[in-house]
Parts: structure tokens; C-alpha cells; sequence
């Protein structure tokens, strides 16, 4: 079944293989082939000429924060080319995975960014730089315009998980808005956590496991025709179908190799028997081999005398089967995701006690260490206070001491300066008794005769001390000087 939409509603632009103004226009193409496939085209800035396109001033105007990186090799994993943006994975919202038609051995990559800043950055860095440095593939980057789905087509017997939205994604089992880092849609359109797809390291879709690098297509050895080929069982030559031009009924004429297998149906022929010998055929469905249970004669032609007559039957039967299949499949896919998110719970629930753990440890810790260090500081207060009580006490001890041999030095000069005093009036005394001496003497010297010789004869008595006017003021100033 295939809906796409009507080629007359599109923009001119949107037509494969055009180009309007400065627009390019490419048709792309995603999802399995085998169950959903989605057509489309989107539209491309032109590149700056070679000489500007460092220069932000060059990059096309009205420009919008989304890229389109093709021609990426199929070798490159999605984890490959995740570790190749490297530090520019945060600022991504969304990559999508593509076929450009044309382009078998290659696939593109369309980038939505959260800044224009963020899309210039990446286009200036990453445009012409080489994938590895050992290969010489290098990257080209593209500004988009825009996007345009224009056909979805469904296969037959397609699966009912690939219609539903998945909402979480299928290995983290979080909500694929919840991760900053953006979601990344592989080239089947299912959605990871673009840290989640990193850790990937396998070419496959972890859901349906879809594979990005498509077996080469095998050609006749001869000829060179992609169609209606058949692969010797023995030796693996091989050649066309004699429908086309026999060259594999040639090889069993010459080698008289009788088994081929037709590559399309992965039916086994007997040349030499003229009839199909398999009994394992590959289902169209989901690409498993079955049991082929048909015992009707078969003709050249691959049909069954038996089975022809009744396809309708036989289609009903396989329908159911399918649903089945189906059925049985999305049961045990949901009962699985439900212990995957219980053993994850249980392991987050595990690391967060364990978190906890050594929190109350590590805080523990860190407070007897506190502990410690205030508890030493403590002790060396209370010793140097201690140190300072002996010193002051020593201090005041030695403060009474000398307190008292100051007494005893004043009380020392009180007395010396007494007993000069005592002295002092003593000789005061014994001068003026000596003046009074030597005046006499003088005077009878002086007196006549008759007078002297009875004077010398008598007694000089001391008369009153009276103190003289020139002792008066040595007096006064040492009784200040001893006040």
C-alpha cells in the first residue's frame, strides 16, 4: 500500500532533480525497505565560493540553524559519526539519517541546531575537513531550507510496532525530550538519545536491526545482469537464469555442479533432478527462514501443482500467522522492556544508596576531621592561656617585690638624708662657734692693753644661735629636695 501526496500541492522547488533561484533541490529517501519507506526532498543553500567560506559574512542569508551533511560513508556507525561532532552533539536538537538517491554506498545526515550560532560554528569547522585521517572521504555541509515529505509507502505484512510512535527511547526507556543532547532518527526512522546510540558500536538499528551498509549486488560472471541470478551451492559461481542468458545452466553443462540457489527467493534447483530440492525458503515478512512444506510436482517456472489453486487460502493462512507473530512478538518486546526498566531502576536505586553512603560517610568524616582540628586548636588556646596566667603571676610577684625594695630605698634616703641634716647642723654649729672664736681673738688683739690682758684670762661664752640669712635658703631648698 503507498500514500504520497500530490505532486501538483508541492512548491515548484520540490520537484526531484530542480533547482529554483539559488535552491537545490534533492530527493531523499528513509526507513526499512522491507516494512516502511519514506520519500521526500530537501532544499539546499548552494555553497559559498571556496575563498569565503570561513567568513560569516559569505554564508547565505536568511539562513536557518539547520545542515544537511551528505555523502557520508555507510562505513562510519552512528556512534562514528556522533564522536565526529564531538563537542557540538549538545547543541543539536535532531539528526536524522537519509539515502540520497543515488548514493549506495553513502548516506546523509540533516541537522536541526538550537542556535544559528551553534550551525554556523559547525558548518565552519566541519565543512571540507576530512572524516579520518586515514581515508581521504571529506565532509561537505550544506545550510537546508527546508524539508518536504512528499511519499510514505507501507509494505504488505508490515509490523505494528513500526506504525506507533515511540515516545521513550527503546534502550534508555526515558523520554527522548528529556535528554538535552538531542535524538538522533537512524535511517529506519526509530529514535534514540544521541548519548544513548553512541555507546552503539554495531552498523544496526537496535530495534530492528536494519542494517545501514547494504550488501553489495552480486552480477552474473559473465554477462554482468543484476537479475535472475543463480549461485552455484558447490563452488559459488554465479550466473543468470536461463530466462535471461543461461550462463548458469552453462556451468553445471561444463562443471556438472547440479545445485544452484536462486539469490531472490533463496530456492534451491537440481539440474540434474529438473525440480527444487529446499526445504528452508526466506519469508518475505521479517526475513527468516521457514520451513517449505509443499510436496506438488514443481515446473520450471517455480509454480506448485498443488498450492496454485487455492492462493487465497493460502494468503488468509499466512496473514494469520502473521498477525501471530506479530502479536506474540509485542507482547514479549513489552515484557522485556519491562524487566530492562526494572533491572535499570534497581540499578539506579542501588547507585543512589550507594551515593548516600558514602555522603554520610564523606560528611562524616569531614566533621570529625572538623572535630579535631577544633578540638587541637582548643587545647593549644587553653595551653597558651595557661602560659599567660604563670607569666601574669609571676608578674604580680615580682611587682610586690620590687613595690618593696622601693620602700626600703626611700626609707634608706629618708634616713642618709636625717643624718646629713644632723651633720649639717653640727658643723653649722661648730663654724659659728669658730667664727665667734676667731672674732674674739680678734677683737682683744685689737683692744688696748690694760684691757686684752684681763680679757685673757676669761671664758668665751656661746651666746643664742640665731641662723644666718645665707642658711636660710640652702635649708629650704633641701627640704624640697627631700619632699
Amino acid at each position: 500500500m503507498a500514500t504520497a501526496a500530490d505532486p501538483a500541492s508541492l512548491p515548484p522547488s520540490a520537484s526531484p532533480f530542480s533547482s529554483t533561484g539559488a535552491l537545490e533541490s534533492v530527493p531523499f529517501s528513509s526507513g526499512n525497505p522491507r516494512i516502511e519507506e519514506t520519500r521526500g526532498v530537501v532544499l539546499l543553500h548552494p555553497d559559498p565560493p571556496a575563498a569565503a567560506s570561513s567568513s560569516s559574512s559569505h554564508l547565505p542569508v536568511g539562513r536557518k540553524p539547520r545542515v544537511c551533511v551528505p555523502a557520508v560513508p555507510n562505513h562510519m556507525t552512528y556512534a562514528d559519526f556522533c564522536r565526529f561532532c564531538g563537542a557540538f552533539v549538545p547543541h543539536m536538537l535532531e539528526m536524522r539519517i537519509v539515502r540520497i538517491d543515488g548514493a549506495e554506498d553513502q548516506y546523509s545526515v540533516l541537522i536541526k541546531f538550537d542556535t544559528l550560532s551553534s550551525t554556523d560554528s559547525f558548518y565552519n569547522h566541519f565543512n571540507g575537513k576530512r572524516f579520518s585521517s586515514l581515508e581521504g572521504d571529506v565532509s561537505c555541509v550544506r545550510f537546508v531550507e527546508d524539508v518536504h515529505y512528499t511519499q510514505l509507502i507501507e509494505h504488505a505484512h508490515s509490523s505494528v510496532t513500526s506504525l506507533a510512535e515511540q515516545p521513550t527511547c527503546p534502550v534508555c526507556l526515558e523520554r527522548l525530550d528529556q535528554d538535552p543532547g538531542g535524538i538522533l532518527t537512524t535511517i529506519c526512522n526509530h529514535s534514540f538519545h544521541c548519548s544513548c546510540i553512541s555507546k552503539w558500536t554495531d552498523s544496526s538499528c537496535p530495534v530492528c536491526r536494519y542494517c545501514q551498509q547494504q550488501p553489495e549486488k552480486s552480477m552474473c560472471s559473465i554477462c554482468g545482469t543484476s537479475e535472475n541470478l543463480w549461485i552455484c551451492v558447490i563452488c559459488g559461481n554465479v550466473g543468470c537464469g536461463r530466462y535471461k542468458g543461461g550462463h548458469a545452466i552453462e556451468h553445471w553443462q561444463d562443471t556438472e555442479h547440479c545445485y544452484s540457489l536462486e539469490l531472490e527467493t533463496q530456492k534451491v534447483w537440481d539440474y540434474a533432478g529438473d525440480n527444487y530440492v529446499h526445504r528452508l525458503i526466506q519469508s518475505k515478512t521479517d526475513g527468516k527462514l521457514v520451513e517449505y512444506n509443499c510436496y506438488g510436482a514443481h515446473g520450471a517456472d517455480g509454480m506448485c501443482s498443488i498450492c496454485s489453486g487455492d492462493a487465497g487460502m493460502d494468503e488468509a493462512i499466512l496473514n494469520s500467522k502473521v498477525e501471530a507473530i506479530v502479536e506474540e512478538y509485542n507482547d514479549l518486546l513489552t515484557s522485556q522492556l519491562d524487566k530492562q526498566r526494572n533491572y535499570y531502576e534497581s540499578l539506579l536505586l542501588e547507585v543512589k544508596e550507594e551515593n548516600e553512603r558514602e555522603v554520610s560517610a564523606a560528611t562524616a568524616k569531614a566533621v570529625s576531621i572538623k572535630h579535631q582540628k577544633l578540638q587541637t586548636k582548643l587545647d593549644k588556646c587553653i595551653e597558651e592561656k595557661r602560659f599567660l596566667d604563670d607569666i601574669n603571676a609571676n608578674l604580680v610577684k615580682n611587682q610586690e617585690m620590687w613595690r618593696e625594695r622601693i620602700r626600703k630605698v626611700q626609707e634608706r634616703e629618708q634616713a642618709a638624708l636625717r643624718l646629713k641634716d644632723e651633720k649639717i647642723e653640727k658643723l653649722e654649729a661648730e663654724l659659728r662657734d669658730l667664727i665667734a672664736h676667731i672674732e674674739c681673738q680678734d677683737a682683744v688683739a685689737a683692744a688696748p692693753e690694760s684691757i686684752s690682758s684681763d680679757v685673757q684670762g676669761g671664758t668665751i661664752l656661746p651666746g643664742p644661735s640665731t641662723p644666718s640669712s645665707s642658711s636660710s635658703p640652702d635649708r629650704a631648698a633641701r627640704d624640697r629636695k627631700r619632699n
